[in-house]
């Protein structure tokens, strides 16, 4: 039978409970992780969410709301596939070439390595034929819901993505920051000399959702 899912009490992992869920979450390509456990803190669940789980359900709790939860994940899930299955051969964009069958992007023909949801994300912009994306839009695409207000969880992946990009292809820049809008993928290569994208990070979590009077080139 193919897993669809799986549920995770963290208190039975032991002292390495986050580095086991990490790895969880890193290595279930397509499988979605639930965690349910009891006295967490709400700065655990979001460190949780963040971290790629797809829900944290509190103890106690009801079998039925469980199963409604692990139903609305796998839901979640096989959206994403139909998606992906719609075309599965590579898509290829300045060096980067997205093996969609095989969740795996290589860069110059070598690994990138990505979280399960830094790879959705990362898809996600690739396949928008350089449209800007909102960042609500973005999270309610990968995360499966909608964003709270003050939410940075897009803002938070967006940066890794970037640095795991440009250690990876160091002459080319893919993501781009639309301020107080969201982002966009577009292969451009990198300024000699400027780095711009630490630039942009920084004004970015300083401003977050505020409207900027001008985008620096290349962002």
């Amino acid at each position: 039978m193919r897993l669809a899912a799986v549920v995770v009490n963290p208190a039975l992992l032991g002292n390495m409970s986050w580095e086991s869920l990490q790895k969880f979450g890193e290595g279930l390509n397509g499988v979605g992780l639930v965690v349910c456990s009891e006295q967490s803190t709400v700065a655990q669940r979001v460190r949780g969410l963040r971290m790629g789980m797809d829900d944290w359900i509190g103890k106690p709790c009801h079998p039925e709301e469980v199963v409604a939860r692990i139903e609305a994940v796998t839901r979640r899930h096989r959206r994403v596939e139909a998606a992906s299955s719609t075309d599965v051969g590579p898509l290829t964009i300045g060096e980067l070439e997205f093996r969609i069958d095989r969740y795996e992007v290589l860069a110059a023909g070598r690994p990138v390595d990505l979280t399960k949801r830094e790879y959705e994300l990362l898809l996600l912009l690739a396949r928008s034929d350089g449209r800007v994306l909102p960042r609500e839009d973005i999270y309610q695409r990968v995360w499966g819901y909608a964003m709270a207000r003050g939410d940075r969880s897009v803002d938070v992946f967006v940066r890794k993505v970037r640095h795991k990009l440009e250690a990876a292809s160091p002459d080319w820049r893919y993501v781009h920051t639309h301020f107080g809008i969201g982002y966009r993928f577009d292969a451009e290569p990198a300024v000699a000399g400027i780095d711009q994208t630490l630039a942009v990070e920084r004004i970015d979590t300083v401003i977050g959702d505020e409207p900027a009077v001008a985008t620096p080139i290349g962002t």
